[in-house]
């Protein structure tokens, strides 16, 4: 208990803080941010209101805020602040209410590289790349293979060629322990994606881990992650095309996993896609595969609908989700 109220009391000093500094401030980017989410599970026989596991942070129905504050000088922006928290519905948990927090950053522009400190993403695979926090589709830190954001502090650098990053973060995840714990990943990058329609990364990471979903401590000692990965994006007229291969070791185990997701956008705009993603996992003797496919329709520059069919073999559930998400800039 004593857990979850210092979590909810952070949560709501940052916020308070946050938007009362929002209120006066001229050099920012503020953004109402609220999602419903529900659907059926085949192997629980009921209608469940997540995504992926109720531990898990997203997706879940909730309401809360994205913000970024940029600091300049006479010579321009030397800086920028990100705070991204949310309250979201804990349907089947101990409390109704959840508060996250999952951007919590200063980032620092210097002549070397850019340098961020807080809670922002491992430099390690797709997902440092690909910010994927409100779709229905998982990435592969949904499946334990690294941490969609983590503690810690890190640096990159932009170049004509592509970029550089590296980062030394707490491999906890969501919220922060210190029990021997430790990440460092590195990943390299070559080619502009927004100039070039394509965009291909390496990537390596090592440390002491632990296994966590969500804000739930699954295990409280710490086990070896070494990983290494390798992935590129591509774009042709309205095509899409991620794939994503690591291996290595979690949670003290031989591991690897293999994610292709495959796209088209289609109709006015390219306002509506299909999505297909088959991902292959496995950690020590077990082997299992989810098939997913999903659709998305943007009704307005502020709303989108999302559906998801996913099956998980390990399971051997049939899931259908539908959302609805709200990002409206205030």
């Amino acid at each position: 208990m004593r857990s979850s109220s210092r979590y909810s009391s952070l949560f709501a000093f940052l916020a308070a803080a946050t938007l009362a500094s929002y209120a006066q401030a001229a050099d920012r980017l503020l953004y109402l941010e609220a999602q419903a989410v529900a659907g059926y599970s085949s192997c629980r026989d009921k209608a469940i209101f997540y995504s992926q596991d109720q531990k898990e942070v997203m997706q879940k129905p909730g309401v809360g805020f994205d913000a970024v504050q940029k600091f300049s000088n006479a010579q321009g922006d030397f800086g920028s602040l990100a705070v991204q928290g949310r309250l979201a519905l804990n349907v089947a948990g101990s409390r109704n209410v959840e508060p996250q927090l999952y951007n919590a950053f200063f980032k620092l522009k210097t002549s070397p590289a850019d340098l961020w400190v807080g809670h922002n993403r491992p430099a390690l695979g797709l997902s440092s790349a690909l910010d994927s926090h409100g779709l229905l589709l998982p990435p592969l830190p949904m499946d334990g293979f690294g941490f969609d954001r983590d503690w810690g502090l890190g640096a990159n650098r932009d170049y004509t060629w592509g970029d550089l990053k590296a980062s030394l973060t707490s491999g906890s995840g969501m919220s922060l322990h210190c029990n021997g714990n430790w990440l460092a990943a590195a990943r390299a990058s070559w080619g502009v994606l927004s100039r070039d329609n394509y965009s291909a990364g390496l990537s390596a990471a090592h440390g002491k881990t632990l296994d966590v979903m969500g804000y739930h401590l699954m295990q409280d000692a710490p086990m070896s992650f070494s990983m290494g990965g390798a992935d590129i994006t591509g774009l042709w007229n309205n095509w899409e095309g991620r794939f994503e291969a690591m291996g290595g070791q979690r949670l003290g185990e031989p591991a690897y996993a293999l994610l292709w997701r495959a796209g088209v956008n289609l109709g006015e705009e390219g306002r509506l896609k299909l999505e297909a993603q088959p991902v292959l996992l496995r950690t020590g003797s077990d082997t299992h595969h989810k098939l997913a496919g999903a659709v998305s329709y943007l009704i307005t520059s502020d709303l989108t609908w999302r559906g998801m069919y996913q099956y998980d073999r390990a399971t051997d559930d049939h899931r259908v989700l539908a959302q609805i998400y709200y990002y409206l800039k205030l």
